[in-house]
């Protein structure tokens, strides 16, 4: 029988082995996995936006069929083009938070999720109508879109746009993250090929 700590335990442990993967295949990135490491043990509940010393996020790659174009949200807090996320709200699946945020931000159905941390981002996020500035602990996964492409624009989002994976690379004007979202998107992409 499980005891009241064991799917907290659950959660640690899947958690850390989500993390131990990344860290695997993007060794050049441990500082940040121990950083998004270290918050998972806070004792102030990280999975929560009221820790405003930082908490979770998680965010979606919302690629297209072919894989070659990617959705992207013209954010409307921060007035930047981003991928499409949100709050974990207490939810300590990262997946399924990241699969949720594109379904309720895109208006998109038939949308999968891949099990495997895509990207991981600690970004500040600055005061806004009296919440103080704070940072999100983005943690970002592969979403596909499986059907129609005809997304609908929520509240959240001055407007939503399909972009090409291969510009974002070399736009200067993307926000940084993007473009190294996007080298490795592509970087995968070639890999595949290769292992053909």
């Amino acid at each position: 029988m499980n005891g009241p700590g064991s799917a907290a335990t659950d959660s640690r442990d899947a958690h850390d082995a989500l993390l131990s993967d990344y860290r695997s295949r993007w060794p050049a990135e441990a500082a940040t996995v121990d950083r998004f490491s270290a918050l998972l043990s806070d004792a102030e509940d990280p999975f929560r936006r009221e820790r405003l010393a930082g908490h979770f996020t998680a965010s979606a790659w919302l690629v297209d069929a072919t894989g070659t174009r990617v959705l992207l949200t013209h954010h409307r807090k921060l007035d930047r083009w981003l991928q499409l996320g949100g709050h974990a709200d207490g939810v300590r699946d990262f997946a399924r938070v990241a699969l949720t945020e594109a379904e309720e931000e895109s208006g998109l159905a038939d949308l999968s999720v891949e099990p495997d941390i895509f990207d991981l981002d600690a970004h500040d996020i600055p005061e806004h109508k009296g919440v103080p500035a704070h940072v999100h602990y983005d943690v970002r996964f592969v979403v596909r879109a499986g059907g129609s492409e005809a997304f609908v624009v929520s509240d959240e989002s001055h407007a939503l746009a399909w972009r090409e994976i291969d510009a974002l690379v070399d736009d200067a004007d993307a926000d940084p993250s993007l473009r190294r979202m996007a080298s490795k998107w592509l970087d995968a992409r070639l890999r595949g090929r290769d292992e053909r």
